[in-house]
């Protein structure tokens, strides 16, 4: 979707196909400038969810996601004269940072308008590129709306994140590549945010493979796509979630049409998963995605991919997670995976037993990491305190064990985080 200074407008796409022809194209247009990455097959993933995954790593990918494809395939396709022009996106920031590269390849200037709640790794790699940045709104459809009347006002040609048939051909390329690699897949797994990706992909993969099944996955707490795809038609919903390149309130038209015809199905996964997925990543493979990229991974640990498909393409979309938010989503993510486990107890306020219960835990080799106490308020009564840990656990299983251990010796204990399968004593009530 361009502009020549009039604007874009949502019908301009209206009618253009994406077909295999056109990925085809798309692909020998952006060949000499992006990285060709790699498939990786994971025996270490695949002892843990039980099927054959194959990683196509576009975590590896020039500016650290598969968006400088979209982005170099639009550009490429413009007329000079147009791109010469100068050219403007929106962006939650991995697009924008595909196309601020783009441009800089090309020769040509780039303005790219992201929301406030951009994560700053991202923002400063923009400026780094050389494009102008621009914050505008909270999210994602408001930087959108910005950068469309920037391209109104400044005659720029427009580069849409998602909902553009250059850009869709430009990310189908990944399923080239991965189909390529060689791996018999039953289905190929993809993070879905405004569709770009997932619909190019599936216009690939269900001509050169039409027996493949496609699923995109998306973040429960942006579900736009999902609850579209649900209901046949485009849905607006809220979004929050850690997974910020996934995190679009409206899903693109032309996006959303091949969706509805050639895409299987669109499941949603929790940011508790999310985490647990980077967390894995970077265990068993010394990979390091983002939220939106191991939003895949996440759906088949959740067990939101259908038991019969044995032989899983994993999108592994981007690695470009803010410094200042990986902590956080490691700790969640090792709570999610049963790594820490958050007890809430009460202790008889007489002098030792609090030696006495840190006494059973050091006697089983469990490292205490955290630990309050609560003489006053609603966690203390007459006689009582009450007393908080976080000890560190190898998986649930032994988190569930440590549970029953402190339980047995008389402290009433009740987890006090929820991470994964509930690790509550049956008859125990949850705070």
């Amino acid at each position: 979707m361009t502009t020549n200074g009039t604007g874009p407008t949502a019908n301009q796409t209206a009618g253009e196909t994406v077909d295999l022809a056109r990925i085809q194209d798309a692909a020998a247009r952006v060949q000499p400038y992006v990285r060709r990455t790699p498939t990786e097959r994971s025996e270490p993933l695949g002892e843990i969810t039980g099927r054959d995954l194959s990683l196509k790593l576009e975590n590896l990918q020039l500016t650290g996601a598969f968006k400088i494809r979209g982005a170099l395939s639009r550009l490429l396709a413009m007329p000079p004269e147009l791109r010469a022009g100068g050219v403007v996106t929106a962006s939650a920031g991995n697009h924008g940072l595909g196309v601020a590269l783009a441009a800089r390849l090309l020769g040509v200037s780039a303005t790219v308008v992201v929301p406030t709640t951009v994560p700053l790794a991202k923002l400063t790699a923009i400026q780094r590129q050389g494009a102008e940045a621009v914050l505008e709104g909270p999210t994602y459809d408001d930087a959108h709306a910005a950068a469309e009347t920037l391209a109104r006002e400044r005659r720029l040609a427009y580069v849409h994140a998602f909902d553009d048939p250059d850009v869709i051909a430009g990310q189908g390329t990944v399923a080239l590549e991965l189909l390529e690699d060689g791996p018999e897949l039953d289905a190929i797994v993809v993070p879905v945010g405004g569709g770009g990706l997932i619909s190019g992909i599936a216009v690939a993969a269900k001509t050169l493979r039409p027996s493949l099944r496609v699923i995109g996955v998306q973040a429960a707490g942006s579900p736009a796509l999902a609850e579209s795809f649900r209901e046949g038609r485009l849905m607006t919903a809220a979004s929050s979630t850690i997974a910020d390149g996934i995190a679009v309130k409206r899903p693109g038209a032309l996006a959303f049409d091949v969706i509805n015809r050639l895409v299987d199905d669109v499941v949603t996964v929790t940011d508790e998963a999310i985490a647990e997925a980077i967390v894995l990543l970077l265990e068993r493979h010394k990979l390091l995605a983002e939220g939106a990229g191991a939003a895949a991974l996440a759906a088949i640990l959740q067990s939101a991919i259908p038991a019969r498909l044995r032989r899983v393409g994993v999108i592994v979309s981007g690695g470009n997670v803010d410094p200042n938010l990986l902590g956080k989503v490691l700790q969640q993510g090792l709570a999610s995976a049963g790594r820490y486990l958050a007890i809430r107890t009460w202790l008889d306020d007489q002098p030792g037993r609090l030696n006495e219960l840190t006494g059973l835990l050091t006697a089983e080799r469990i490292n205490i990491v955290h630990i309050s106490i609560h003489r006053l308020g609603p966690y203390s009564g007459i006689g009582k305190v009450g007393l908080d840990l976080i000890v560190e656990t190898r998986d649930r299983a032994h988190a569930l064990s440590v549970l029953e251990m402190v339980r047995q010796h008389g402290f009433p204990a009740e987890e006090t985080i929820a991470s994964g399968p509930p690790l509550h004593h049956p008859g125990a009530v949850p705070l």
